[in-house]
């Protein structure tokens, strides 16, 4: 199961993630619900990176599967619209009743 924490601030504003686990849908490299996840999570940094000026730190462990990113501030409206983004996307593999048992999202006050 891919575990996932959100991490908010005290107003309630997303400001990173934790991501660990395999899914466990499929083998490896036919995973969809692990695929999904990985691209939302993977573009969600990258877009951060390159289209706002805020500062993250990441950590990430293929073997494991785990990323970790965490905003070095409070997010500019871009990069906390890219978080809550990646998040809605979560939440609907986690919704759905074919992936619910492959995901889980918690929320976090950091």
């Amino acid at each position: 199961m891919i575990k996932v924490t959100i991490y908010n601030n005290e107003k309630n504003e997303c400001v990173g993630f934790k991501a660990s686990g395999h899914a466990g849908q499929n083998e490896s490299g036919q995973d969809i619900v692990c695929a999904a996840a990985s691209i939302l999570m993977i573009n969600t940094v990258n877009a951060i990176e390159q289209y706002t000026g805020d500062k993250f730190s990441l950590e990430t462990e293929e073997s494991s599967g785990s990323m970790e990113c965490m905003l070095a501030e409070y997010p500019s409206k871009e990069a906390e619209l890219l978080l809550k983004t990646m998040v809605q996307g979560l939440t609907a593999m986690e919704d759905d009743e074919d992936y619910t048992r492959y995901i889980d999202i918690i929320f976090e006050e950091v």
